[in-house]
């Protein structure tokens, strides 16, 4: 009798021991498919940054030159020369006599060729190109969010982070180029003495200090790749400098 009860209690020790082995052993499994929050963050950044970057690369206020505030005082003096006019990537907008704001593109859609300053247009390709790589990193990192986490998410998120660190220099190089189109002819027709990273009679544009903001918010991209996988104890390699 004794040794039938003795029996059943290792039995009931047995399996209550199975029970704690499988319930500890889904916890890992559990975890591995919830959301990482920088992973989650560093979505919504580079989401944001894409939508940043795009809209700054096709604004049209990279360069402004304002109407002068004393030419109602002097309506009958130069009136052509109070005219506001602004210069994007691609854009090109001016005020009319009839005071109509108007905006075309450099030779219109399909003439890439007649944008007015060479410098105008490797700093078009170079920030099209960048903001391009990092839609396609935003992309990636979209993916990861619904990946388990393991080996296919760390690579990806390796993937995407190496993507923004190129897209950040390649728009930062863009940005740096595009002064050097303000010696163009077109430019100093509107903007006076202008020279290479000298607007003359003109002034930077909201456009292009977007454009800044978002590169520099984009240089932080790859370190929250590093530790965007759900597993924290073994973050993606980044290069030696991050």
């Amino acid at each position: 009798m004794h040794w039938l009860l003795g029996r059943e209690k290792k039995e009931e020790e047995a399996g209550f021991g199975i029970g704690l082995g499988l319930s500890s052993g889904s916890l890992p499994q559990a975890a591995a498919t919830m959301f990482s929050c920088v992973g989650c963050f560093w979505v919504l950044l580079s989401s944001a940054l894409v939508a940043v970057c795009s809209f700054s690369f096709i604004s049209p206020a990279w360069i402004v030159k304002d109407q002068l505030r004393s030419g109602h005082q002097h309506q009958h003096q130069h009136h052509s020369s109070k005219d506001s006019v602004s210069f994007g990537l691609l854009w090109h907008c001016s005020e009319s006599l009839d005071h109509m704001y108007r905006c075309y593109t450099f030779g219109g859609l399909g003439r890439f060729a007649e944008i007015p300053s060479s410098s105008w247009q490797t700093s078009a390709v170079l920030c099209s190109g960048g903001c391009a790589l990092l839609a396609v990193s935003s992309l990636l990192a979209i993916i990861t969010i619904f990946l388990p986490s393991g080996g296919c998410e760390r690579r990806i998120c390796t993937l995407a982070g190496y993507m923004q660190m190129a897209s950040v220099f390649i728009m930062a190089t863009g940005l740096l180029v595009y002064p050097f189109g303000l010696n163009s002819s077109l430019v100093r027709s509107f903007c006076g003495d202008a020279d290479i990273y000298y607007a003359g009679e003109c002034q930077i544009g909201w456009g292009y200090m977007l454009a800044i903001v978002g590169v520099m918010l984009t240089v932080f991209l790859p370190f929250f790749a590093k530790y965007a996988p759900k597993e924290q104890l073994s973050p993606t390699p980044l290069p030696t400098l991050l």
